[in-house]
């Protein structure tokens, strides 16, 4: 890998996806733009969104100790410095025990939200922290007010033709039930400015992997964030999960989730659909995906992403894969 500099590389999604995603392409490059959904209404982010009113800060705070953390970012410190920032970022990921008020509260999750209550500005709240920790990069929400996710889920009434609403991202990722389509509220948002800036001045674009309906998914029900991406010049990579995930895509098929993902946004257009080898076996299941693939003007690629041995992504192999691709004519 080169770990060219001069790359401006933007990251879409949400999680521990994202997470991995940013490790990777930190390996690339410094100019790594993470833009983050903010539908979240569980757990300590419920919490400070219900009490403040403000955009939940856990996949925010996630993105940010990904590009603090990072070995990519962390080689390129001295060994003093390389510590603090470890201690700084394990700190930011640490959650208070107890029964108490603080219980289950990430610290970063506090301090994004105090941070952005003295700033008058989440955005700002964010840069301010990449700056504190000498991270280069930033974190952006996919919007400046918090969003919620409303699910039309089937497989929860008698009748198997029936479906139900179910709202909130807890409960679509954890519904028994089978989803159908996802949709957010307030519908059609407005994109966040930055978002939009840093997607037209990309040189790549990555969306995924992620809770499909609830990280990756959300990114295209705002219209102006798939406009952008769609007038885009970048490279645009969707990177697929490795296995279908427990609630909210059991049973999927690799084929399945492309389909659900062009349902939701046809006018999408991605040149790479990036999977792993062993998940899309040759023959007429890999012709299947392909053709999948081709719904969005994509070449499917193929290539070792996981460590091996677990169902996670390697983010050395995926950052290797995304840079052989970006050197490749389209």
């Amino acid at each position: 890998m080169t770990g060219a500099d001069s790359r401006k590389i933007v990251s879409l999604g949400g999680g521990h996806g994202l997470y991995a995603t940013l490790t990777a392409m930190r390996y690339l490059s410094s100019e790594v733009t993470a833009v983050v959904t903010v539908a979240d209404d569980g757990g300590s982010s419920g919490r400070i969104r219900a009490e403040l009113g403000a955009i939940p800060p856990g996949d925010l705070r996630m993105a940010l100790t990904a590009l603090v953390s990072a070995p990519a970012a962390l080689a390129e410190l001295d060994e003093e410095q390389s510590s603090r920032v470890t201690t700084w970022a394990q700190t930011l990921q640490h959650r208070f025990s107890g029964h108490g008020a603080l219980a289950g509260h990430p610290v970063g999750n506090l301090l994004l939200a105090g941070l952005a209550d003295v700033l008058g500005d989440p955005i700002a709240a964010l840069d301010e922290l990449l700056r504190l920790f000498g991270a280069e990069g930033r974190v952006l929400p996919m919007a400046r007010v918090p969003l919620m996710i409303e699910a039309d889920v089937s497989g929860l009434e008698s009748d198997p033709r029936m479906s139900r609403v179910i709202q909130g991202q807890v409960a679509v990722a954890t519904t028994p039930g089978k989803v159908r389509r996802v949709r957010l509220l307030p519908a059609e948002p407005p994109a966040c400015a930055d978002a939009l800036t840093a997607i037209a001045d990309a040189d790549i674009i990555t969306l995924g992997p992620g809770s499909w309906f609830s990280s990756v998914i959300p990114h295209v029900l705002v219209p102006e964030q798939v406009n952008a991406l769609t007038r885009s010049k970048a490279r645009r990579m969707l990177i697929v999960n490795l296995e279908p995930e427990l609630g909210e895509t059991t049973g999927f098929s690799l084929e399945r989730h492309l389909h659900v993902l062009h349902a939701h946004a046809d006018t999408l257009r991605i040149d790479d659909v990036i999977v792993d080898e062993s998940s899309v076996p040759l023959g007429r299941e890999r012709e299947h995906v392909e053709r999948a693939a081709a719904l969005f003007g994509a070449q499917l690629r193929i290539g070792d992403l996981a460590v091996s041995g677990a169902h996670v992504h390697d983010p050395r192999k995926v950052a290797r894969l995304v840079e052989g691709l970006a050197e490749r004519p389209r």
